[in-house]
């Protein structure tokens, strides 16, 4: 079997594929339509985050059989259509942890003894010592917005440092992070207490701009703010005016909204801003970590089919993978519905396997419903393998149970969810061969297919309410695919679920929260899928 190294990788990795017995293939740099040309010939193909591996690609990867990314971020794979096809896409998402951490403390650091700015003024022939006068960290107060794997790294070193660390993160339970030494606290809280943020969180929908204008206000104005994240988290544009202005004292930024960052970036000409070209995961140690993990990973799979690490099918035979197939699209789906309408950190889930689905082996499906789980905030650093521990490290408790009954299908899959704050209760069957399909959001019952960009929203069951939503969207040039309306007769409630062709906006979803008689509204997104 032939493998294709497309982007710049650690000799170890290839090594290890060759030693394996695979013909390997270093090709970097190649055009959209040069990859296109010769990946007809290849088995697997290794890439960083410069190979775009689009649907066109995969439609001529005739032979391709995995894509093994040597890092987490998977923005330049198009999963879904690797998928159709029957690819498998793996990444290593551990590889680069300690790493990223690690810069982030040297960012800290560096952004307050001024070291780029002394170096720089030495360089130019100065002696300013006086200009640039430093603190210390030692007994300051450190919020981490995020307090997942990096994160918790994060605090560990700063703990070394003697640093008071606080948190705010939804997702995480008050008393596991207690556990830590960390306290959970709100996210107003964390900007009035700080002296320093650091964001360790995806770019989520949920993230995207969270640290603001509104977040700049309260913080104190000796704060410094560290993102070595994503970029797109902060709002770049509201941390120009803060810097100027003198809202916070300093920021470092190693990522950002528009990638690569020019000097045409404003943020670049102030004294109070440091940066970083994108250098997280950038040590000798973390490259040769995601280039091992990756190519033995792929090296499994190709010789001996042991799926490791992949985000879009789990480690199980192709038998078992032919049963449960739909329902593991199913269950995903589930997850990812609940993390999207849900409040409060995740303390339980109850799954339980209803009609023909009892007699399955059901783990699987179990894994894809925490994978789908964690995907809306935790992205490409959750995959079917690392799913089940992310819920053991957050303190969630996974009960299965598997009943032959069952009244309205032959198969039913029903999981209750607990939060620190309520649960909820969906339910969803697989219709025919393969399409899956919700089928009840606690008290209502609907036939819903969650996919694509959806709008989920509660109304008074009243005349004329689906008919000026309709209007509304249509106004603003929004297509509906599908609709879906879920009853409570009880309470004359209804919820209604929309399949869109384009995502609603902020500004159109405030329109559709002032209709008459609709309680609530949100967007949701879903991976596209068939049926």
């Amino acid at each position: 079997m032939k493998v294709l190294i497309s982007d710049n990788l650690e000799s170890i990795g290839a090594e290890i594929l060759r030693e394996a017995g695979l013909e390997v293939d270093i090709n970097t740099g190649l055009a959209p339509e040069e990859l296109k040309k010769i990946i007809p010939a290849y088995d697997g193909l290794v890439i960083r985050s410069a190979t775009k591996v689009t649907a066109e690609i995969i439609a001529a990867a005739d032979n391709l059989k995995v894509v093994g990314r040597a890092g987490i971020g998977l923005d330049n794979v198009d999963v879904p259509a690797a998928s159709k096809r029957g690819i498998i896409v793996m990444n290593a998402p551990d590889g680069n942890a300690t790493t990223a951490a690690e810069h982030a403390i040297s960012m800290m650091m560096a952004l307050t003894r001024n070291i780029p700015q002394a170096t720089a003024s030495m360089k130019a022939g100065k002696w300013e010592k006086k200009k640039f006068m430093g603190r210390e960290v030692t007994g300051k107060v450190l919020g981490i917005v995020g307090i997942g794997r990096i994160g918790s790294i994060v605090a560990d070193r700063a703990m070394g440092l003697k640093m008071k660390v606080i948190a705010f993160d939804p997702h995480m339970p008050k008393e596991l992070v207690a556990k830590l030494g960390i306290e959970l606290v709100s996210m107003q809280e964390l900007c009035e207490r700080a002296d320093y943020i650091s964001i360790h969180t995806p770019f989520t929908k949920e993230t995207k701009n969270c640290i603001s204008t509104a977040q700049f206000a309260a913080m104190k104005k000796e704060a410094m703010l560290i993102d070595c994240a994503r970029g797109g988290v902060v709002d770049e544009e509201a941390l120009y005016v803060a810097l100027t202005t003198g809202r916070i004292a300093g920021a470092a930024l190693d990522v950002f909204a528009v990638e690569p960052t020019t000097k045409e970036t404003p943020l670049l000409s102030l004294d109070n801003f440091i940066c970083t070209p994108h250098l997280g995961a950038s040590t000798t140690e973390a490259q040769e970590n995601v280039a091992v993990a990756i190519a033995k990973q792929m090296a499994d799979y190709l010789l001996r089919g042991t799926v490791f690490n992949a985000v879009n099918v789990p480690s199980v035979s192709a038998e078992v993978l032919s049963k449960v197939g739909p329902y593991l699209t199913l269950a995903d789906m589930l997850g990812a519905f609940h993390m999207q309408i849900a409040k409060g950190g995740v303390e339980e889930v109850n799954i339980e396997f209803n009609g023909d689905l009892a007699e399955l082996e059901t783990s699987p499906i179990t894994v894809a419903f925490l994978k789908g789980l964690f995907t809306p905030i935790l992205k490409d650093a959750v995959n079917f393998v690392n799913a089940p521990l992310i819920a053991k490290e957050r303190g969630i408790r996974v009960v299965e149970s598997k009943s032959s009954q069952v009244d309205d299908f032959t198969n039913l899959l029903s999981i209750r969810v607990k939060t620190t704050e309520g649960e909820n209760v969906l339910a969803g069957t697989v219709f025919g061969r393969n399409e899956p399909r919700l089928v009840r959001l606690n008290a209502f019952r609907l036939e819903a297919l969650p996919a694509g960009p959806m709008l989920f929203v509660y109304n008074n069951d009243v005349p004329g309410v689906i008919g000026n939503l309709g209007v509304t969207l249509g106004k603003a040039g929004i297509n509906i695919s599908r609709m879906t309306v879920g009853r409570e007769p009880e309470q004359q409630r209804n919820i209604i679920l929309l399949n869109t062709d384009t995502m609603v906006g902020k500004e159109l979803l405030n329109e559709v929260l002032k209709l008459k008689e609709i309680e609530a509204a949100m967007t949701l997104e879903f991976p596209q899928v068939g049926g």
